[in-house]
């Protein structure tokens, strides 16, 4: 006995091959895909990255600004008027020995900052209020009871292109009353 096809059938096979065979053929088409989306993603992640890690180094530095700020403001307070021999030079030529100066403060950031950044950290310092004798307090007159302000400021560049191109200027104040 013969067996005779049925014709129906034999479409459907030959149609499901001819689709699988359709289907590999697009996914071969497809093959460099995965490596442009990796390309992008990668590209995405890095800037993330190194964004996070530039953002680590502004808050770092603000970190040192603002320490700089408190270890001066508390280095003017301790010495106050009796600053005789770890002042600078300059006071004894100025003929403002015995007190805290402006270069003083200035010098003391400068050692205090790490990282290269002592270069471009400033401070002002500022003397104000009433002495505990009465007299009225100056960057000449820094007595007991007068309050010494010490205010830090720094510019931050970022490194990374697509942080920012500009600067972020940092800033810090830290007060606190002459001891002796």
């Amino acid at each position: 006995m013969k067996r005779q096809s049925n014709p129906v059938l034999s479409r459907s096979v030959s149609t499901i091959v001819g689709h699988k065979t359709r289907h590999f053929a697009s996914i071969r088409d497809e093959r460099g895909s995965s490596m442009v989306e990796y390309s992008i993603v990668f590209a995405l992640l890095m800037t993330m990255l190194l964004g996070i890690a530039d953002f680590g180094r502004a808050l770092y530095a603000y970190h040192n600004v603002s320490s700089a700020a408190r270890e001066a403001t508390r280095y003017a307070a301790v010495r106050g008027t009796t600053c005789s021999t770890s002042c600078t030079a300059a006071n004894s030529a100025s003929g403002t020995a015995g007190h805290t100066s402006q270069a003083d403060i200035q010098k003391f950031v400068d050692n205090a900052t790490p990282l290269g950044v002592n270069t471009k950290v400033t401070a002002t310092i500022t003397w104000s209020g009433t002495a505990n004798d009465g007299s009225s307090c100056t960057s000449a007159n820094p007595a007991p009871g007068c309050t010494v302000q010490v205010a830090t400021s720094y510019n931050f560049n970022f490194m990374f292109p697509f942080v920012s191109k500009s600067t972020l200027n940092m800033n810090s104040t830290s007060q606190t009353t002459v001891l002796h």
